[in-house]
């Protein structure tokens, strides 16, 4: 393995190559580590039988100000502006309009109580209605948003992602991971399947030691999720506990999709939205017919998402097929069947969905974010102090991060040190 780098980021997810993209504008060599066999981490785009569907994130959240909406245009993906999926009601769901109405107004006051709640236990639970019939809504809905559930979730965390949002929605139909893959520059020089044991400190910068060997730069940018950060796969240079405690402190929550085929003719509306049992907290959110392809998607957060987690993808079919069936009728059992599910919390690499502050540590994701001893820089979602969970937060994240990075790497030539290391 080639030694002969300015940096070395370990991590090839929506994080690693925004600040691969970075230093490859800037002119800087960089080595990108991935320890799964695919670039993108928790975006992933898949093709089932011509259907690219998204594994992981999907959604151009703030697209207004997003990032990857620039990316996709320069690169010549089609961004479809129109209005998202859950914004559309399916016609033909057997639901109850006052219940509907009803749910809502609880979650809405829910979120209203979550500014006082902040500023006392900072856990969002504290901010349900006590006893309140709608609190399995507001769990279910909270687990899409927040992974966890509300007992887990600082309420200070969950506001500062409010207030950010825009609200704007925007859609990549040949996929948001496959975007991602696409737009890490050829100049960038990428290792899959390298699993990163150790990082070490050297007289010049660090040492990262592989199975394939040890390769040394000036700087290491670390995008991994806090999941792994937080374990002990990676070994990191003594003086690094502090941002351990901080990944440790934004757990990865729950989330995980199935996706069904439409095996024949059914009166389902393409591109409308339905919703599952709003007294259920495993409740799903179902995508049907997106891009008017004959495919239903089921988003599930928190304790939905722990089905299959636990109980495995079998589980997870027969779950939203039922709830399909109590929506639609009993045809629908035959009109579906299993295409695809997810598992991203049993990928050891990754280890869950995206990351929620336990309450009271909404501050951790600055102290994550800071770099060790201007040669160790940290980036990923877990970093962003409001668009965390979001594949462009991930994205400016890294960016900032190799900012950090150059300039460190700008101070030490002013020094009169050397630039990329040789192989030692």
């Amino acid at each position: 393995m080639g030694s002969e780098f300015d940096a070395i980021i370990v991590g090839a997810g929506a994080a690693g190559i925004g600040a691969a993209r970075r230093l490859a504008a800037q002119g800087k060599s960089a080595l990108l580590l991935e320890a799964s066999s695919r670039l993108g981490g928790r975006a992933f785009t898949q093709d089932f039988g011509g259907y690219p569907l998204d594994l992981g994130c999907e959604w151009l959240r703030s697209g207004d100000r997003n990032a990857w909406v620039a990316i996709a245009e320069a690169s010549g993906f089609l961004v479809d502006r129109s209005d998202p999926p859950w914004t559309k009601a399916h016609p033909g769901i057997a639901w109850d309009e006052d219940d509907e109405e009803a749910a809502r107004k609880a979650f809405g006051d829910w979120n209203e109580r979550l500014t006082q709640v902040a500023q006392v236990s900072d856990r969002a639970s504290d901010a349900l209605e006590p006893g309140g019939e709608w609190n399995a809504y507001v769990r279910a809905i909270a687990g899409f948003m927040s992974r966890v559930a509300p007992e887990r979730i600082s309420a200070a965390d969950y506001l500062a992602y409010d207030a950010a949002s825009t609200g704007w929605n925007w859609h990549l139909p040949l996929g948001y991971g496959a975007l991602v893959v696409a737009s890490l520059p050829s100049s960038v020089t990428l290792r899959l399947a390298t699993s990163v044991e150790r990082i070490d400190r050297t007289t010049e910068g660090v040492a990262v030691s592989t199975r394939a060997g040890t390769v040394r730069a000036r700087d290491a940018i670390l995008t991994v999720s806090t999941a792994v950060l937080a374990g002990d796969a990676i070994r990191l240079p003594s003086g690094t506990e502090p941002w351990r405690e901080a990944a440790a402190a934004l757990p990865l929550g729950r989330n995980e999709k199935v996706f069904l085929e439409i095996g024949c003719d059914a009166a389902f509306e393409p591109d409308s939205h339905a919703y599952g049992n709003l007294r259920d907290a495993r409740s799903a959110a179902y995508s049907i017919l997106p891009n008017g392809w004959p495919v239903i998607g089921a988003f599930l957060g928190g304790d939905g998402a722990r089905i299959l987690e636990e109980e495995g993808p079998a589980a997870g079919f027969a779950h939203a097929t039922a709830e399909l069936v109590a929506l639609f009728g009993s045809d629908v059992a035959s009109a579906v069947r299993p295409l695809a599910a997810t598992s991203w919390s049993r990928i050891s690499s990754i280890g869950g969905a995206y990351s929620c502050a336990l309450p009271g540590q909404s501050q951790a994701r600055a102290r994550l974010a800071q770099p060790f001893e201007d040669r160790l820089f940290f980036a990923g979602e877990a970093t962003h102090p409001f668009d965390f969970t979001t594949a462009h937060g991930a994205h400016d994240s890294g960016q900032r991060a190799a900012d950090e990075a150059l300039a460190a790497l700008r101070e030490r030539h002013r020094f009169g040190r050397r630039g990329p290391l040789s192989a030692a």
